[in-house]
């Protein structure tokens, strides 16, 4: 056998495993266009959001960023898909609460691992919920909403943009909270609830502000109070579930980007530097965040990190008290 076979073998895969080290793979990135995975479907929140940061991301980066609509399963899909791309820095996720806290406690199982598969790279935004109803409800505020669903069990029917998302679990929640009976209809994404909303097919939504406000400023729903500490600017004159008797309900979804794990940490220093420039201090998402009803975040991956882990605790009781459970 020719000795020297091995020796040139050898060579070949010592190239190749210097041109697949972490640092090499960071080297000229992003030579191609990216794309920005997120797992609901267009109009609503995330879609939002997520065209937002892609867009930014985009002129920060010289690269193009491809924002791809995978809904389905309260974000399950697009996770999935994600983690199992490749860790090259061209594949990453917007995800939520729903997919890196609350799923965990919702579902018996999940086809992946939310702290395994993932490398956290930035918050972004977090939006709060708020509750609005059709105009032919015969309520004005929370009281008579309140008072209304005691004296109709189960007549209120509450969209939200399916099973297990943030707008699910919050209605659930506020049924514990103020204890009362209504039926939850899941939809595939916020719009075709809202639509749903508007036309008086089901009664009330605890929407994302930025998916709402525009229904709200026309008059096409009427907004009761927003789950968040202070108002909004963003739904002037709606006050807090706190100033209306409910001080406990505080509640929406936050964003963040992630990456699959095994990205290279240059891939993820850079776009973690680029994202909290965006989202910190002066930076140019700040003020279009908050035009759309979103509070932008900024924090370093190992923050975010931290961030998570507490929030995985705080939604596990959310979703015990909630008595909310997914197959």
């Amino acid at each position: 056998m020719d000795a020297t076979i091995p020796r040139r073998q050898a060579l070949a895969l010592a190239a190749v495993a210097g041109l697949a080290s972490p640092r090499a793979l960071g080297q000229g990135w992003p030579s191609r266009p990216i794309r920005l995975v997120l797992g609901f479907p267009a109009g609503g929140t995330a879609d939002v959001i997520g065209r937002l940061v892609g867009e930014r991301l985009a002129a920060a980066l010289g690269q193009s960023v491809v924002v791809e609509n995978r809904a389905g399963a309260s974000g399950n899909i697009a996770a999935e898909h994600v983690a199992r791309s490749a860790p090259d820095g061209y594949t990453l996720l917007l995800g939520t609460q729903g997919t890196h806290a609350a799923n965990a406690a919702l579902f018996a199982r999940l086809p992946y691992d939310p702290v395994a598969d993932f490398v956290p790279i930035a918050p972004v935004a977090s939006v709060p919920n708020i509750l609005v109803v059709t105009t032919g409800l015969p309520v004005a505020d929370v009281a008579g909403f309140v008072a209304y669903a005691k004296a109709n069990p189960n007549r209120i029917r509450f969209g939200s943009s399916g099973n297990g998302t943030s707008i699910h679990l919050a209605g659930e929640l506020f049924k514990v909270i103020a204890g009362i009976e209504m039926e939850h209809v899941p939809y595939r994404g916020s719009a075709p609830a809202l639509t749903d909303l508007v036309a008086g097919r089901i009664e009330a939504m605890f929407e994302l502000v930025p998916g709402v406000r525009g229904q709200i400023a026309s008059g096409g729903v009427r907004a009761l109070a927003v789950a968040s500490r202070a108002r909004m600017p963003a739904v002037p004159g709606v006050p807090t579930f706190g100033e209306v008797g409910y001080p406990e309900f505080v509640t929406g979804a936050w964003f963040g980007v992630f990456a699959p794990a095994g990205t290279p940490e240059p891939v993820v220093a850079r776009l973690a530097r680029e994202l909290a420039a965006m989202t910190g201090p002066g930076g140019s998402l700040v003020s279009r965040l908050e035009e759309v009803g979103a509070e932008p975040m900024s924090a370093t991956p190992e923050a975010f990190r931290a961030f998570i882990a507490a929030e995985t605790t705080r939604w596990a009781e959310v979703v015990r008290r909630s008595g909310a459970r997914l197959d």
